[in-house]
């Protein structure tokens, strides 16, 4: 299906007809947990982020003057906030609601009907756990980290979460003590692999059948640490130079398995090697973004306030997931972990699904190996 048709059909359709995007999608996520293949199950993971699009004018819903990662600058356009369900071997979106700017509102941030996108984001993840998509954790960039109000949702849903933290954003502490992740990460014992002090090895298996050693820890800064209800958990490649775009500093309610409070957890203890892992599935939001925006069109609506387009891209997107998941791969208590190649320039994500925009490649029984990440750690 190529864009043009996909956004010209939506398009012509969607203002004419009588039915409701809510119910289609539910509709649609019904059927993405009947099939065995897409089922989801504990050990997947709910990504939350948000991605803009530049639109012209001021009469579409939601549009403003407002930062466009895509674009990677401030412009005139609409930023949606969305979800994705995956495991590593399937991934599909979830839902969907579009950030509106304070302007539109009569008293602006103070309005009671503003919502922050973190805010947005955390009532999302609570709406994929309640439509039984089951997960081990919700994943998300730094742009979340920051929101008490999105760690507040999320508790209260008891929903985990692993979620990358600023490594230079300060907190309070002691003066002789790390003020910064980055400065916790540094505070950590290590001379090298064979004398590696408090990090711990984490072996990464990629798909073209190489693996690479990565280094993990639980550092302490301010109030994370192993033993306490949140923890502080970096990532990298080397521990002796953290390099900026190879290090993950991550904060996670996964308790420890050695924590006290473990065993009267909620939620079922991490090792360090599975938080990497979660973690490493965060970017297939953003391949999720690229197929159904370069491929089905996601930005090409012509209407002022209707989401329904929107609905229908995902209805594509999830078609292709069933037919190819119906070919190619097993339910996925059958599945044998796989990861993608290694950038270090640009971290991807472990264990990659199946592109979901092939076209004829469904009869060929082969699939895109495209994949499109951006760094976490700044």
């Amino acid at each position: 299906m190529s864009s043009a048709v996909c956004s010209a059909g939506a398009c012509d359709c969607a203002p004419r007809s009588p039915w409701e995007a809510e119910q289609v999608n539910d509709r649609r996520l019904e059927l993405l947990r009947e099939q065995p293949a897409t089922a989801p199950h504990d050990g997947g993971v709910i990504v939350i982020d948000d991605s803009g699009d530049r639109k012209d004018g001021t009469a579409t819903a939601h549009v403003g003057r407002q930062w466009l990662g895509r674009l990677g600058k401030t412009d005139n356009g609409i930023v949606t906030v969305t979800t994705v369900w995956t495991d590593g071997r399937v991934y599909y979106p979830l839902h969907a609601t579009p950030y509106t700017p304070a302007h539109h509102f009569a008293r602006g941030r103070a309005d009671p009907g503003f919502r922050t996108k973190p805010q947005l984001a955390a009532a999302l993840a609570v709406r994929g756990k309640e439509a039984g998509f089951a997960c081990r954790a919700v994943v998300a960039d730094c742009a979340y980290s920051v929101s008490d109000d999105w760690y507040l949702a999320l508790r209260e849903a008891g929903l985990p979460y692993v979620v990358a933290l600023k490594p230079r954003r300060g907190t309070w502490a002691r003066a002789d003590q790390p003020h910064t992740p980055v400065e916790a990460a540094r505070a950590l014992a290590w001379r090298d692999a064979k004398r590696p002090g408090d990090w711990a090895p984490v072996e990464r298996h990629f798909r073209d059948g190489h693996s690479e050693t990565w280094w993990a820890a639980d550092a302490h800064l301010g109030g994370y640490g192993s033993h306490s209800p949140c923890r502080l958990v970096v990532a990298t490649t080397d521990p002796a130079r953290l390099p900026e775009k190879a290090t993950w500093c991550m904060a996670t309610n996964l308790p420890h398995p050695d924590a006290a409070h473990a065993a009267t957890s909620p939620h079922p203890p991490a090792d360090l090697a599975e938080i990497v892992h979660i973690y490493g599935l965060r970017p297939w939001i953003e391949q999720s973004y690229k197929q159904i925006k370069d491929e089905l069109g996601w930005a090409d609506f012509q209407v002022r306030s209707d989401r329904r387009h929107q609905t229908l891209v995902n209805c594509a997107f999830s078609f292709f997931i069933r037919q190819i998941t119906r070919v190619r791969l097993a339910p996925a208590h059958d599945y044998q972990q796989t990861a993608p190649l290694a950038d270090r320039e640009a971290p991807k994500p472990d264990n990659p699904p199946p592109s979901a925009t092939t076209n004829t490649e469904h009869s060929q029984n082969a699939h895109s190996d495209s994949r499109h990440g951006r760094c976490l750690s700044t």
